[in-house]
């Protein structure tokens, strides 16, 4: 059972790197820099979980560390280390958390600008200012975040987010596989290593945590089932018959096609 609550946490190491393609209208080259973003994030993740799993545990016995909510500067106290370098190690977690606010608010404000100009959400979370900035996008939700942290229930938020996460990890491996099956001849700047293979394995894995979360924190993926039965009634009855036949960036890249051709 041990194993399986260590799930959610494992996996909050690498939550929301997924979100680096949503950077691909901002890149000028995204076939190019966006597989080197992602791989170069998801290689640090790595070595930083390793360093993360071996230093403390070492340093102040899986033990006491099983039951740590600060591993890092618990690991450093238990080993009898300077209170200074305590204080710095918690305080440089505490930026880096910090940061990580910033690369979550960019994600969810391009996925619901995304979700919002392609008709699956309101139209008005897509309206951009002067600048180009989708400002409701970046408002609304993270308005609902502050709330919900004021609940006061950071564990079960927590767990809400990785379940959520891990559900839409599941659907994008299976839509991998779904279109590698069925458009063998697309167009692919970056092929995944392994592919169907590695997506597989990526699937197994997925699926495991959405049932480690179950068995960890029910209350938080029942939460988290609610919230999707919403937004999916939401779709029955309304987006489904508002989408827009083409998204601007299908647009844009047929207009691309049809410039060269003239050419």
């Amino acid at each position: 059972m041990g194993v399986w609550a260590a799930f959610p946490f494992a996996i909050w190491f690498f939550l929301a790197v997924e979100c680096v393609p949503l950077a691909s209208e901002e890149a000028r080259d995204p076939a190019r820099a966006l597989p080197r973003g992602i791989t170069a994030a998801m290689g640090v993740l790595l070595v930083l979980a390793v360093l993360m799993l071996v230093f403390t545990s070492g340093a102040g016995g899986s033990e006491a560390m099983s039951a740590s909510g600060n591993p890092p500067v618990e690991a450093l106290e238990v080993a009898g280390a300077p209170d200074a370098l305590s204080d710095v190690v918690n305080y440089a977690g505490l930026f880096g958390l910090v940061a990580s606010f910033f690369s979550i608010i960019y994600a969810y404000s391009r996925q619901t600008f995304a979700l919002s100009r392609a008709g699956y959400l309101p139209r008005q979370l897509s309206v951009t200012n002067s600048r180009k900035a989708p400002v409701l996008a970046l408002l609304v939700p993270g308005a609902i975040g502050f709330a919900l942290s004021l609940t006061g229930q950071g564990a079960m938020l927590l767990n809400m987010a990785v379940f959520g996460a891990t559900v839409s990890y599941v659907l994008m491996m299976v839509s991998h596989i779904v279109l590698r099956r069925r458009e063998p001849e697309l167009a692919r700047p970056y092929r995944t290593p392994g592919g169907v293979a590695t997506t597989g394995v990526a699937l197994v894995l997925a699926a495991a945590a959405v049932v480690a979360t179950f068995l960890v924190d029910v209350e938080a993926a029942l939460w988290t089932l609610g919230a999707y039965a919403l937004f999916l009634g939401y779709f029955a009855v309304y987006s489904r018959h508002h989408l827009v036949a083409s998204a601007p960036e299908e647009e844009f890249e047929l207009l691309a096609v049809a410039d060269e051709e003239v050419r």
